[in-house]
Order: structure tokens, then C-alpha cells, then sequence
């Protein structure tokens, strides 16, 4: 990495992207996190194969240039921008996809990809002490940062919660849909009392597209965000490239 890509003043244009297993969000930010343009969002293809979410985000693209960097939040484990896995995409499509090079390649400009709730989290995050981020979508994402550093491809939605299900079996979208909102958000709430004591947080960022239709009472160490919020992370991945 030059001295020129870490540079992060503010008027650098970030493009960020959420891939996402229902939708792929887009924003243009600047170096200070603010927006430059308006969100642009369309539903994931089906099947969610590389070919056909890189078309997406091709079209996407031209309305939001002109931008410096790209910045990509992926539902999956990601090791120096190649995807591991994809647990609601599909992993077997994915495992091995280079997307960090195939964007650089489609953009002709310096890319990052992380995992969606790692870049989502740095746009929501204090950086004082133990902070978790979830994010509630087609699945859950899980993110950890200890004063600000992050602890890449945090991978809770597949461990075991209750009765032989996961936590995303659990908060998932097609959870919600089968079991309404009320007992949904008992979930929820299930995964707060399980991961507080494990992790022992200052506070905790709940968002996604679900986190809207949580219906309970939080604790007063979990704040609520927006997805707009979160896609700020995107310049985060510039200043403070630690993710594995």
C-alpha cells in the first residue's frame, strides 16, 4: 500500500457497496464519511452466482461516478479480498472468487472487500472499548472491535444457540416471516442475553433491514442504526486496513 491510497483527506470519493443476500446497496462517501450521493439500491440476482451480482453492480456503478477507491462489504468470510465463504449466496459458487481483484478490474480503481457487518461496523463503531455489531438481514451479521481494532470474519450466525439452531436459523428473515415479529424479536433478544456475557461489551450496534421490526426492549448498552450509517465504514477500510 502507497502512501497515496491511505491518504484520506476529504475530498477523496469513496465508492462503498454492500452485497447483500437480498439487495446490493451502493453510496458514494467522502473522506469524512459523508454522503456525496444518493443510495442506490437493487434486489441480489437469483441465483447470486459472481457473473450475474458483478452485472448488478456494473449497472449500479454509473451513477455514482465519479469516485478514487471502492470499498465492499461482502456476507461472507473474506481473506485478503478472496471470498471463503457464502453461507447465503452460495458458498460452493463463491469459495476461491478473487472479488477484491474482479471489481479493481471492473472499476479500474484501488478496491477493498471485507466482510458486510465488519465494513458496516466501522461506520457505526465508538473505538473505545469492546464493541459488537449485528446486523439482521437475509441472515445476521457479527461483528467484534476491541478500542476500534477490528477482529476479522467474526462468524457467530452459524454456531449453535438453541435447541440444536443457530443464531441465524434463529433471526434470520425467513425466521421472521414464519414466526411474526413478536416472537421473532424474542430471538433476538435471546442472542443479546447469550453474547453479553460471552463478550462482556461496552456497547452493542444493532442495524440491518430487519432491525426495524425488532418489537422488544433493548438493553441501554445496544443502539439501533441505519444502513446509510453503517456504509460509512467504507472509508474506515483506508485508515485502518486490518482485515485479514
Amino acid at each position: 500500500m502507497t502512501a497515496a491510497e491511505n491518504d484520506t483527506n476529504s475530498e477523496l470519493r469513496v465508492l462503498t457497496i454492500d452485497i447483500g443476500g437480498t439487495g446490493i446497496k451502493m453510496l458514494t462517501i467522502d473522506g469524512e464519511g459523508a454522503a456525496l450521493s444518493a443510495r442506490k439500491r437493487e434486489l441480489t440476482p437469483k441465483p447470486s452466482d459472481p457473473d450475474r451480482v458483478l452485472g448488478v453492480i456494473c449497472q449500479m456503478i454509473v451513477e455514482q461516478r465519479p469516485f478514487d477507491r471502492v470499498s465492499v462489504g461482502f456476507p461472507g468470510v473474506v481473506s485478503r479480498g478472496v471470498v471463503k465463504t457464502a453461507h447465503n449466496l452460495g458458498t460452493e459458487i463463491w469459495r476461491g472468487f478473487d472479488l477484491q481483484s474482479a471489481i479493481a478490474e471492473h472499476t479500474g480503481k484501488p478496491t477493498r472487500v471485507a466482510n458486510d457487518a465488519d465494513l458496516q461496523g466501522f461506520g457505526v463503531i465508538d473505538g473505545k472499548g469492546v464493541e459488537i455489531v449485528l446486523t439482521l438481514g437475509t441472515g445476521l451479521g457479527t461483528a467484534l472491535y476491541v478500542d476500534g481494532h477490528l477482529v476479522p470474519n467474526l462468524e457467530l450466525a452459524h454456531h449453535l444457540l438453541k435447541d440444536n439452531r443457530t443464531y441465524e436459523d434463529l433471526t434470520s428473515d425467513a425466521e421472521l416471516k414464519r414466526i411474526g415479529k413478536e416472537q421473532w424479536s424474542e430471538h433476538v433478544a435471546l442472542v443479546f442475553e447469550a453474547l453479553e456475557p460471552l463478550f462482556n461489551y461496552d456497547i452493542a450496534h444493532l442495524g440491518g433491514g430487519n432491525a426495524r421490526h425488532f418489537t422488544g426492549q433493548l438493553p441501554d448498552n445496544v443502539r439501533l442504526f441505519q444502513n446509510v450509517t453503517g456504509l460509512a465504514g467504507g472509508i474506515r477500510l483506508w485508515q485502518d486496513w486490518q482485515v485479514s
